[in-house]
């Protein structure tokens, strides 16, 4: 049961309200440790060119097919269509945070674009790697429901438009990773027992036996920081929709609750003062620091997330974390102080503002 399904409380109260997207809400199942479930569906059209192969006019050509396709009724998401050319790169790179669209698709030049609800739990990329990447957000550990929605959006848009299928292979896509069943479904874990430990290999080499890939926290190619990991299915041929999400949830399962008990580990014996130094150093660095560096920032908000979990920081809330995690990312950060800064300028208004989003001025 997650400890972190808190009020909005305690210090921080006078901040605006800023609302952190579906993937950082804090609620759900093993929420303390399983930040939020996706399922990612990889498409692509019959008649036209796999995006390898795609030239601009050919990319123009289907991003506007597409878009006419998804603004037809009856769809079962009401979605808000975003040109990413209309837009200047400050709000892509936001997109990017809030891991609606990916990086790739952020710095493409041609046709592209994203679709999503109102509340970020859908967002659907148009001219990435595939010509589709259908993603469907959970907070928490979710991999039925995250399933069984992007399942009955997947079914609208093959009514919509004419999907690559082979009969033998499944959906094809761009990556021969992703032929099959088209589905990636991860989880974004919170493991600083497993990094504290140096348990975090032989987790990360565990997971990979079992067919599991294990990537930082913007995915692939991307480093785990703040100890925000991913785990994903590495298998989508072979195995169908219903298998891959009870092997994802049975697995995630076992890395959460390796977390839970190496965490009351670190929280007994000679290990605990180590442990609550680490906890009380985030925190003077989060209260005292004048200048703050996006990693480090994300490294002490990890601290102080374990122990806000753990109970060791009463007056500290998780929803308060959870904001404070998106506005030091760069990003977050200018488009909050509506002001474009350089690197060191970010560095300096990081450390003021997360100050006032924990509530820990002085």
């Amino acid at each position: 049961m997650s400890k972190s399904n808190r009020g909005d409380g305690g210090r921080g109260d006078k901040m605006p309200e800023f609302r952190p997207g579906t993937w950082l809400q804090g609620n759900g199942p093993e929420s303390d440790i399983a930040i939020c479930t996706r399922a990612r569906l990889a498409r692509n059209l019959q008649g036209f060119h796999f995006s390898p192969c795609l030239p601009d006019d050919e990319a123009r050509e289907l991003y506007d097919f597409i878009v006419q396709r998804l603004k037809q009724s009856g769809m079962p998401e009401q979605l808000h269509l975003l040109d990413l050319d209309n837009i200047d790169d400050l709000e892509r790179t936001v997109l990017v945070e809030r891991h609606l669209i990916s990086r790739e698709l952020a710095g493409s030049t041609r046709a592209r674009g994203v679709a999503t609800d109102t509340e970020e739990a859908v967002a659907i990329m148009i001219n990435e790697e595939d010509h589709l990447r259908v993603q469907v957000f959970a907070s928490g550990l979710q991999t039925e429901a995250v399933w069984r929605r992007a399942e009955r959006l997947d079914d609208a848009l093959i009514q919509r438009l004419p999907m690559a299928w082979s009969e033998e292979f499944g959906f094809l896509t761009s990556c021969p990773t992703n032929t099959g069943t088209g589905l990636r479904l991860s989880v974004m874990l919170h493991l600083p027992g497993l990094v504290w430990s140096d348990e975090i290999e032989k987790a990360t080499n565990t997971a990979q036996k079992i067919h599991l890939a294990v990537r930082g926290l913007y995915g692939e190619g991307s480093r785990a920081l703040g100890d925000f990991y991913q785990v994903s299915n590495q298998v989508t041929l072979g195995r169908d929709e219903t298998q891959i999400q009870s092997d994802v949830f049975l697995a995630v399962g076992r890395i959460v609750q390796w977390e839970r008990e190496v965490r009351q580990a670190l929280l007994r014996g000679t290990a605990r003062s180590r442990t609550l130094d680490r906890i009380y150093r985030a925190l003077g660095t989060l209260e005292r620091a004048q200048i703050l560096s996006s990693e480090e920032a994300l490294g002490c908000l990890s601290a102080l997330r374990f122990g806000i979990e753990e109970d060791l920081l009463p007056g500290f809330t998780i929803p308060n974390v959870n904001r404070a995690l998106l506005l030091s990312q760069p990003g977050h950060l200018q488009r909050f102080t509506r002001e474009r800064l350089q690197p060191d300028e970010r560095d300096q208004r990081r450390a003021h503002l997360l100050r006032e989003v924990l509530g820990c001025s002085r």
